[in-house]
């Protein structure tokens, strides 16, 4: 019973990966994929007849005067005029040379067109990919980690690309079968169907067995690989406390485990390819020659029957290859299935989009009756009212946990409320206008987040960059005296800012949040981090520097809020929350 449901799981897999991938194509590329399956049709075709022409070809040199005793020799010989047989056997080897030049460059362009439309469709996805990320809230981006988007965008896409291109070359090798067996037929139905009858009971015994275990050595694969990134990323992320701890030899272990455990599956996926494409081959002649034999064992000679084994030889060449083909391509699918399914079901999520729609903030920001809470948790808010004026200093104190951080995220637009509304000055926040309000305000976290790039960079961050704002930027957050000490906006911050001290690194996160001239500036925990007197210089200058901006201020300490004109304890509010 196991076994029979391992079989029906693995076609079940195998159809649904068909399915993901016929449904990510748009109505244009099926047209195009219409074409490119004409094309395999008639690159079978061309084969077949390639094949099927050397026969008569080798018959005629043997003996050119058979041309005037055959019926459709006879008829091209006279019909051309040919003053001898030779002539014929001279101008039918042309014809053969011609027509294996145009299967070669008939060839050589449907490989290239194949490879162009499934690599075009491969950056398609991975940009799809990309984009439906970025463009995914803040929440859905929170309940992913980092290395699984890298392994989604990067190993899976190309695994399912290995599954898109194993599914073209899959029809390819299909037709050509069908267009050899069709011949096969034709020439003596009666062994083809043994034949038949013989390779289907080895196809299934194949695909019962080897299938299953691909399949398997394929979800092995993709997790110990993203399990790699997962290691990777723990300890060259955390490098100082991976050396205080001196802990190197278990991130080797951890490392070399998980890299151990794909690359062995890739190398036992890459011995299984070969097996049936063996099999079959010596399945298929062995059949061949023992009827060769058996004929010269009862009648003597098989010069009646050397043409038709000749062609079962030919075809069988031809042929075997072609079907230990579309086995390697149910398994390369059967491989890829499980990465195949979370690229479907990525680019399939349904996303929020949010527009452009402007939006002017000249009065205030109301939030009315504001509800949230995390997924299978109590209430961080509920039925909360708050109405900051424009210009206006606004702390958010309170313990950890009380709503502070997500009040914060709530104003800004990055999380939708359960229930209520904000207004900006009378209009209602919507996904119509969403990203004009984020537009508006700068953020400085606790943590600054620097990549390994230039100062000028990581302040703009992704936007266009312009040296004079960059520069004015600088000036404002007080960072430029120390970037004129060395190599300007070209200084090199190091990976996570390692080379800069927690001020700098507070300084240029400033530096950032005021690149875009925002409107309102939110500082969360901003300079809990700092020594006493970093974070008294730091906050003077923020204090300055938003004169005229509204303010949003997450706080612990006193002293980094004595200046706010409205103190908002959200722990009050989270206790009344019961």
């Amino acid at each position: 019973m196991a076994k029979k449901k391992h079989k029906i799981s693995t076609l079940k897999y195998f159809l649904r990966s068909l399915k993901q991938i016929y449904m990510l194509i748009t109505f244009k590329e099926k047209m195009v994929f219409f074409l490119l399956v004409l094309m395999a049709v008639f690159s079978s075709f061309v084969e077949v007849m390639s094949l099927t022409l050397l026969m008569p070809f080798i018959t005629l040199a043997s003996d050119p005067s058979r041309a005037l005793d055959d019926k459709d020799w006879k008829m091209v010989y006279d019909f051309f005029h040919f003053s001898s047989p030779v002539r014929l056997m001279y101008f039918f080897s042309f014809c053969l040379v011609g027509i294996y030049l145009f299967r070669m460059f008939y060839g050589v362009s449907f490989t290239y067109l194949k490879g162009r439309f499934s690599n075009k469709k491969a950056y398609q996805i991975k940009q799809q990919l990309f984009l439906q990320h970025i463009k995914s809230n803040y929440l859905s981006h929170l309940n992913h980690n980092l290395d699984s988007l890298r392994d989604i965008i990067n190993n899976k896409a190309e695994g399912m690309f290995a599954s898109f291109n194993a599914f073209l070359s899959l029809l390819t090798e299909i037709t050509v079968i069908v267009f050899f067996y069709s011949t096969l037929l034709i020439t003596n139905w009666k062994i083809t169907l043994v034949f038949t009858l013989i390779i289907s009971i080895q196809i299934f015994i194949i695909t019962e067995k080897i299938t299953v275990l691909i399949q398997k050595k394929g979800e092995i694969a993709a997790k110990s690989r993203a399990q790699t990134l997962k290691v990777f990323s723990k300890f060259f992320s955390n490098f100082k406390i991976t050396k205080l701890k001196d802990n190197h030899e278990e991130a080797h272990k951890l490392f070399g485990e998980n890299s151990r455990k794909a690359h062995d599956t890739e190398i036992i996926y890459a011995t299984l390819q070969v097996v049936p494409r063996y099999s079959l081959e010596t399945v298929g002649f062995s059949l061949l020659i023992l009827a060769v034999a058996y004929i010269l064992f009862k009648y003597g000679e098989a010069k009646m029957v050397l043409p038709t084994i000749s062609m079962y030889a030919l075809a069988l060449y031809r042929t075997l290859p072609s079907v230990t083909g579309v086995l390697n391509q149910y398994n390369e699918i059967a491989y890829n299935q499980l990465a195949t399914n979370i690229v479907f079901k990525s680019l399939t999520k349904t996303i929020v989009e949010e527009d452009l729609v402007p939006l002017d903030f000249n009065e205030k920001i109301t939030l009315q009756n504001i509800s949230f809470a995390y997924k299978s948790k109590h209430p961080v808010l509920k039925n909360f009212n708050l109405t900051i004026q424009k210009g206006q200093k606004v702390a958010l104190i309170g313990h950890s946990g009380c709503g502070k951080s997500t009040l914060a995220d709530i104003i800004m637009g990055l999380t939708y409320p359960k229930s209520g509304e904000i207004f900006i000055d009378n209009t209602l926040l919507t996904n119509e206008n969403r990203r004009s309000w984020r537009k508006k305000i700068g953020y400085i976290p606790q943590n600054i987040y620097l990549f390994d790039g230039t100062v000028g960079d990581n302040i703009a961050f992704g936007s266009a960059i312009d040296e004079k704002r960059l520069i004015k930027v600088c000036k404002m957050a007080h960072i430029y005296d120390f970037l004129c000490e060395h190599e300007g906006l070209k200084t090199q911050v190091g990976e996570g800012g390692a080379k800069l001290s927690g001020g700098q690194k507070q300084r240029i996160g400033i530096a950032r949040a005021l690149y875009d001239n925002p409107e309102i500036l939110v500082l969360d925990e901003a300079t809990s981090a700092l020594d006493n007197e970093t974070e008294s210089k730091i906050m003077d200058e923020i204090y300055q520097i938003a004169k005229n901006k509204t303010l949003i201020v997450i706080a612990h300490r006193l002293s980094t809020i004595e200046r706010c004109e409205v103190i908002i304890d959200m722990s009050q509010h989270k206790d009344n929350l019961g």
